[in-house]
């Protein structure tokens, strides 16, 4: 069975939910989309992300009400070299999106979603641990895997294979 080729056209992908909900709120928040394999991605600004989760969470259309899982890919040695992937379910509408923020490898950081989902705590602190991502807000950003002494990010694309010696 052919795969059907991915749709990252903003005007055809208007009418889903998420995505005119993110865009009547503000649509300069919406940096892209991609719809493929059935799974809706929304690339949204690092400065809107934690405004665009609470609207998506609070919005009864869309009622993403559980943040399933934050995660990070590094592109090293591509620019933006970062993505922060969120992973939302809507348990009522039985419905899942993923947000993405770019960051680039000068400021890797973005707003903590802990005052959205507390859940986001935990999330966060083990991206920050293995990737090095720093979480404006977070009530208590350290380490939670690696010993607090460790040096460097170990899923950075750049650690050393054998760590730093």
């Amino acid at each position: 069975m052919p795969l059907v080729p991915a749709i990252t056209d903003l005007e055809q992908l208007k009418s889903h939910p998420a995505v005119a909900c993110l865009l009547g709120w503000n649509a300069a928040a919406v940096q892209g989309v991609k719809f493929d394999r059935d799974e809706m991605t929304i690339y949204v600004d690092r400065a809107n992300i934690r405004e665009a989760c609470a609207i998506l969470k609070d919005d009864s259309e869309c009622a993403f009400n559980f943040l399933s899982d934050v995660t990070c890919v590094d592109w090293y040695p591509a620019e933006p070299r970062f993505e922060v992937v969120y992973h939302l379910l809507s348990i009522p509408k039985k419905e899942r999106v993923r947000l993405k923020v770019r960051l680039n490898s000068a400021s890797p950081a973005v707003e903590s979603l802990t005052s959205v989902w507390p859940g986001a705590n935990y999330f966060e602190r083990e991206v920050f641990d293995l990737f090095g991502i720093r979480f404006t807000g977070h009530p208590y950003l350290r380490r939670i895997l690696m010993p607090e002494d460790w040096e460097g990010h170990p899923l950075r694309k750049d650690y050393p294979v054998e760590g730093y010696r």
